[in-house]
């Protein structure tokens, strides 16, 4: 970011006035003031290793810690993945680590009454009072045949989740770990599982491809990889061609050669039409998928083929896709339904398969996150078979393998009640309406959002008790209404946090979180620039409060308060399974856990035991000063040919999708297409295994709501955590169109001229699932018919920064998640949050 002097001291300003108020300066402040002898920078100083969670880049970093402060981040140059960047989110870090919001001591409530705007009368207690109060009520619930009526929520994490996530969860007996992952993913990931067999993230091939297709996301911004694509993305201008489709101008469209405003929610009619170009002119990467067996073209518009006259070769059912769904669906069919000329459309897939197979297609959560999400994502991902660019040469690539030790298996501390078989979780994945067919399995996925009204119906069960780390549900969830109705009646909650969020104010006990990077072990594993790589999370500087770790501490106190009400299974997990690589020990306090774990799973990467290709770490001491262990680079087309699908091949038409859908309609003992039916996708019969377009799903007319509302991400959302910083607020206006401290509804100046509606007049903006009045902002880089607002502001509560009036729960602006419906992409689980499903109207005040 460039900024001015004035902006700089502007910053600077209000970090003095919001580090002073209240609190005062804690003792170890980055900002406080320093030696008066010596000058800022004087006194030696170490970088320290460790991984910002800002993003899902998970990017590994150094911290230079000076006189115990941490003052100043960059990226880890040993990270073969990032090669030495990172972007604002790590920066950021540091005024998250000060922040004078922060919990700083456990705390109970003392309001029984709960609800925004109430006051939960939080009085701070002792470490051994709130762990006592805990294990009492878990003690209780367990000696009243009640476990499964526990649930853990994880919100971000490390891969150390497993100590709390797993272990505790299930060794005391409760079905209920649920975790965030359907709030942001689940159904990008289905398009990719449903084609090629890969129920996970892609990395892209940026330093050798030649066409690089943007779809649905801004890799500048936010989804995965954001610094390498900062770094390289200058050089893939210069070298390829960059086309983005976003019904708005982001960031990569502003740089891009071709930008793309499709209609929200019609990509599926666009990758479809692409395909058809792709397949009439005879553009097909034949290499990877084969060709007609008299090698003349026979694809014909309107003309069905007889499948025994095509030979595959890594793909399965071209011919069944070419007969079911692309024979009609010409680039003039696709402009009438996405709004994208047909002669773009023709000049887009000529464009594409001059580059094949050197072309990255990058899908992310824009074109997927919709109600009929799976079909549109495999809708674009069918174009990654089609030219071949999978594991290919400057393409679309999957990740290499990395090293760690699994968690160890539980049997043998489970008991009678932990031993018990829950037919369904809280919720409700699996059930007729929520397939969450994660890798093909019946409710093998995870409903996040739907949680909240399981709790509600007390269905499959009551939930009394919960436990959530680093997760604010009542704010990320859409139809968030819901979630504040849910936790106002839920008997008993407990919130780890860093800060007093929107999920807190329902807690009735409060533990204060060591923050992430910066204060606590974990590890996590990530991809980019084809090298997988292990990365390491430790403490740079000593804790400013009295908090404890989420993951490992925690779990491990509540593990000896249970013992010492007679459950000691847990406890006796953690010591005798959890242990020391180097000393052969496990660990007799929490502190000691903390870092005993991250060394048990991460040690076949720096133990030297096994040789395998990578980087080679010697010892454990060398891994905390390196922070990251890379793999070799990705070897290309290793997946060709071993695809995980059902015919072991790219499908075109999908046996993979076919027999997870039976799956879950045997279950239930209806047919596929009542499955189809009951979770609002248009598909049936064969059209159902095939990647199509669905027309979008809208709540709200458009003669009642006449215009689209569009969710976009913020490149300074350090994973939600960071509004209640002042650079976060300060800077706000690096996100395009947006204004520092302050929250604004982006609208076109022809649609706001037809509405009487200057520039800066306050709106009123309405949905069917709320109401709201903020500022419009003229924005011309927004397709007619369109408004937009980042995400990220409206916080009612997580401090005095986030929060226009903390005290009286008064949010900046609105969020997003209450205007936004609750609905689902069901096939995956995912919640939908965009693709055109949320209609609006607008009106002036």
């Amino acid at each position: 970011m460039k900024l001015r002097r004035r902006d700089f001291l502007k910053a600077t300003a209000a970090v003095s006035t919001v580090a002073m108020v209240g609190c005062g300066v804690p003792k170890n402040n980055a900002l406080a003031p320093m030696d008066p002898k010596k000058a800022i920078g004087e006194d030696p100083g170490k970088w320290i290793s460790t991984t910002c969670q800002g993003c899902t880049t998970w990017d590994p970093i150094q911290v230079f810690v000076q006189d115990g402060r941490a003052v100043k981040v960059r990226g880890n140059p040993n990270s073969k993945a990032n090669c030495g960047t990172c972007c604002p989110r790590a920066h950021m870090g540091l005024q998250q680590l000060y922040d004078p919001d922060r919990v700083k001591v456990p705390m109970k409530r003392t309001n029984p009454e709960k609800g925004r705007g109430i006051d939960p009368k939080f009085v701070p207690i002792t470490w051994d009072e709130a762990l006592n109060t805990i294990a009492d009520k878990m003690m209780e619930l367990r000696n009243n045949g009640e476990a499964h009526k526990y649930m853990l929520n994880r919100g971000r994490y490390t891969y150390m989740r497993d100590m709390i996530y797993d272990a505790m969860t299930k060794i005391y007996g409760s079905p209920n770990n649920i975790s965030h992952s359907a709030l942001c993913a689940e159904a990008e990931k289905s398009g990719a599982f449903y084609t090629h067999g890969y129920w996970d993230y892609r990395d892209y091939d940026l330093t050798r491809t030649k066409y690089l297709l943007i779809w649905g996301l801004d890799p500048l911004v936010s989804n995965r990889q954001v610094p390498f694509s900062i770094k390289v993305f200058g050089d893939v201008l210069d070298k390829a061609t960059v086309t983005v489709v976003d019904p708005k101008l982001n960031a990569s469209a502003a740089k891009a050669h071709n930008w793309l405003p499709v209609l929200p929610g019609t990509d599926g009619a666009l990758a479809v039409a692409i395909a058809h170009v792709l397949l009439t002119e005879d553009l097909w990467h034949k290499p990877f998928v084969g060709d007609f067996k008299n090698s003349v073209n026979q694809f014909k518009t309107g003309v069905t083929l007889d499948e025994s006259v095509f030979e595959e070769k890594y793909t399965n059912g071209i011919i069944k896709w070419w007969n079911i769904e692309l024979k009609d669906k010409t680039p003039e069919w696709a402009e009438q339904e996405c709004g994208i000329s047909a002669e773009v459309i023709y000049k887009t897939a000529r464009e594409m398969a001059a580059a094949a197979p050197s072309i990255c297609i990058w899908m992310g959560p824009g074109a997927a996150m919709q109600v009929r999400g799976t079909y549109t994502a495999m809708a674009i991902e069918s174009l990654c078979g089609l030219l071949g660019n999978l594991d290919n040469i400057g393409g679309t690539m999957m990740k290499g393998k990395t090293h760690v030790n699994k968690m160890p298996k539980l049997d043998d501390y489970k008991d009678e009640v932990a031993k018990i078989k829950h037919k369904y979780k809280i919720d409700q994945r699996g059930y007729l309406q929520f397939p969450a067919l994660n890798s093909g399995k019946s409710g093998g996925g995870v409903v996040t959002n739907n949680l909240a009204d399981g709790i509600l119906q007390k269905n499959p069960m009551e939930i009394k008790m919960g436990i959530g780390y680093m997760n604010n549900f009542a704010f990320s969830g859409t139809g968030a209404q819901r979630w504040e109705e849910a936790m106002s009646g839920l008997e008993f909650y407990v919130h780890i946090t860093t800060n007093a969020s929107e999920m807190t104010q329902f807690a009735d006990i409060v533990l204060p979180s060591a923050i992430t990077t910066f204060e606590k072990w974990g590890y996590l594993k990530s991809k980019g620039n084809l090298h997988s790589q292990v990365s390491l999370l430790q403490p740079v500087v000593e804790p400013l409060f009295d908090v404890r770790t989420d993951e490992t501490e925690i779990p491990f106190l509540i593990a000896e308060k249970l013992a010492e009400r007679g459950f000691d299974k847990l406890l006796r997990y953690y010591k005798e399974q959890i242990i020391d690589p180097e000393t052969g020990k496990g660990a007799s306090n929490a502190k000691e856990f903390a870092e005993i774990a991250v060394k048990y799973y991460t040690a076949p990467s720096w133990d030297g035991k096994k040789d395998f290709p990578g980087d080679k770490i010697k010892g454990w001491e060398a891994f905390k000063d390196a922070g990251v262990w890379n793999d070799a680079r990705l070897e290309y087309k290793k997946s060709w040919g071993k695809f995980k699908t059902v015919t072991k091949k790219f499908e075109f038409y999908s046996e993979t999708l076919k027999k997870a859908l039976k799956g879950h309609a045997d279950k239930h003992n209806v047919s596929i297409d009542k499955v189809l039916d009951v979770c609002n996708y248009e598909a049936r019969g064969e059209m159902a295994f095939v990647p199509h377009y669905e027309a979008p799903f809208r709540y709200g007319s458009f003669e009642e709501y006449p215009f689209t509302f569009i969710d976009h991400k913020s490149r300074l959302n350090k994973e939600g955590r960071s509004a209640n910083t002042p650079w976060y607020q300060e800077f706000k206006k690096v996100d395009l169109g947006d204004e520092s401290w302050d929250d604004v509804l982006k609208i076109n100046p022809d649609d706001a001229a037809g509405l009487g509606i200057k520039n800066g007049d306050m709106v009123r903006i309405t949905s069917t699932n709320g109401s709201f009045t903020i500022k419009a902002k003229f924005w011309e880089g927004l397709r007619p018919g369109t408004v937009t607002k980042c995400y990220g502001q409206g916080h009612w509560a997580y401090g005095r920064v986030a929060a226009l009036d903390y005290k009286n729960a008064k949010p900046r602006g609105f969020n997003n998640n209450e205007l936004m419906p609750c609905d689902y992409d069901r096939i995956s689980g995912s919640t939908a949050r965009n693709g055109g499903f949320c209609g609006v109207k607008i009106e002036k005040v």
